[in-house]
């Protein structure tokens, strides 16, 4: 599609989503009380809130566009990009199929419910499947009548990523004075954004073992986003919070989650926020961000799916 000619973003969520001081957080790193902000993407309204939707208003335009009336997408168990596709197309009066990986539980918990209670039909594949699965579910909603949409993995598109060129242009208005934005790296969009809107040396990207290659992933949507060839060597993604893989939760995520928790009452996953607030004690502790310096934390939301981990609630040993 001729970006001339693109249908103009939906409006799924609330905007601007605040920005609030982090102060006994802040402290807690070694920050000065005005040097750390949150920028509050967990309360974007639509669906339980999350970053997945300015992803979406760009993509279900899109989708509404094409005449679709069926939205598929994929991503893991507790995916927020699934949920909040569930909830965008029960808004749209659309329907909704999800491709989920792994197996189906005994029981529903965290987003699981919300896909239901949203409507989405939702299906189970084995891991590396859910590409073909969402292929299959599509020609199923072709033959039954309908005109299906494929969202990718996580809602990252280069299109969908001008919803976190919104986003930089928001936090130049709420923090003009900002060094630094600490992001979650899933599927990318979000990142690639950011750094489309505030270049890439004030991004800073917390890999959370969504994807092979963080890097390459970013560069490619920001390549595509922007139209010029994205310089790998100047994306600041730090690879140090992966752990036992995606679907693990590392201690160092369970420490933040805590902390950002007992100091300022801010919820946090243990797949993506939680990573994310780990990469920012790392830095502040090795003095890569350091007193003085204002830095804001991208909350991309996901307190459904932290609601699916009973076991954080128990003091580690």
């Amino acid at each position: 599609m001729n970006a001339d000619h693109d249908p103009v973003p939906l409006v799924l969520g609330t905007w601007p989503t605040p920005v609030e001081r982090a102060p006994r957080l802040a402290t807690a790193l070694g920050l000065g009380a005005d040097d750390l902000w949150i920028k509050r993407d967990d309360l974007t309204g639509l669906g339980g809130g999350g970053n997945k939707i300015r992803k979406l208003q760009y993509s279900c335009a899109q989708a509404l566009a094409a005449g679709a009336t069926t939205l598929v997408t994929t991503g893991a168990a507790q995916s927020n990009h699934a949920r909040l596709t569930a909830a965008a197309a029960a808004r749209l009066g659309m329907g909704c199929v999800l491709i989920l990986e792994g197996q189906q539980p005994a029981t529903r918990p965290g987003n699981l419910l919300l896909d239901d209670l949203a409507g989405a039909a939702v299906t189970w594949a084995r891991p590396g499947q859910a590409g073909a699965e969402a292929d299959r579910a599509a020609r199923e909603v072709t033959l039954a009548g309908g005109i299906p949409f494929v969202i990718p993995f996580g809602g990252s598109s280069p299109r969908s990523a001008r919803g976190y060129v919104d986003c930089a242009t928001e936090l130049l208005a709420q923090v003009p004075d900002l060094r630094t934005v600490i992001v979650a790296v899933g599927s990318g969009g979000t990142m690639a954004g950011l750094v489309a809107g505030l270049g890439a040396s004030r991004v800073v990207g917390v890999h959370t073992g969504a994807v092979p290659d963080p890097v390459a992933t970013v560069a490619e949507l920001l390549t595509g986003l922007t139209g010029h060839a994205a310089r790998t060597a100047d994306l600041r993604i730090s690879t140090d919070q992966v752990g036992d893989g995606y679907h693990a939760i590392t201690p160092a995520a369970r420490h933040a989650i805590l902390l950002a928790a007992r100091t300022e009452g801010i919820f946090l996953d243990p797949t993506y926020t939680g990573r994310a607030m780990a990469g920012l004690v790392n830095l502040c502790a090795e003095r890569r961000i350091s007193p003085g310096q204002v830095t804001v934390f991208l909350h991309s939301g996901g307190l459904p799916g932290l609601l699916a981990y009973p076991e954080l609630a128990t003091e580690p040993d």
